[in-house]
Order: C-alpha cells, then sequence, then structure tokens
C-alpha cells in the first residue's frame, strides 16, 4: 500500500501494484468534495455509474492535468485510476 497526498489535503493510502483497485476504496477517496461539487452541473464523482460512464474523458484530463481545474493530480493517483479503467472498473 503506498501513500499520496495532494496540496494540503489528508494522505490517502493507495493499492499497491498487486493489489486490486475498487471504486469505493481506491478512486472515490481521490475526489475532494470541491472536485465533487466543481462537477455537479455534468456528473457526480462520488457516483460509481457516473464516473464508469465518464471513466475516458476523466483520464484524459487527468492524464493532461486539467482536472482537477485547481491543480494536477499525481502520477501515483492518474496510475491509480488508470489501473481502476483497465482491470474492469470494481465497485
Amino acid at each position: 500500500m503506498q501513500t499520496s497526498s495532494f496540496d494540503d489535503q489528508e494522505v490517502i493510502p493507495l493499492p499497491g501494484s498487486d493489489q486490486t483497485v475498487s471504486f469505493e476504496a481506491d478512486v472515490k477517496p481521490l475526489f475532494r468534495e470541491h472536485d465533487r461539487q466543481s462537477m455537479m452541473r455534468a456528473f457526480d464523482l462520488w457516483s460509481y455509474g457516473d464516473v464508469r460512464a465518464h471513466a475516458p474523458a476523466i483520464l484524459d484530463q487527468l492524464s493532461k492535468g486539467t482536472m482537477p481545474c485547481d491543480g494536477t493530480w499525481p502520477a501515483d493517483r492518474v496510475e491509480v485510476f488508470k489501473r481502476w479503467t483497465e482491470t474492469g472498473f470494481q465497485p
């Protein structure tokens, strides 16, 4: 298990490279309340169905560093999201 911090946010445990990535345990906690509120006009970042439906676009924006709008995610967080999309979108 790795950990990651983003700006002054709390440290979030990340799954190791040999661990399954799930939405509830690993992906959802990466999105802050601020991120969620910023995107609510389009979809809910805390909703499994919404994030799964928009995963390719979210990953594209995370990879480009244009999401979230107030700073770039560290590479380890982007990798966790990417692994989730590549390994079957575990709930």
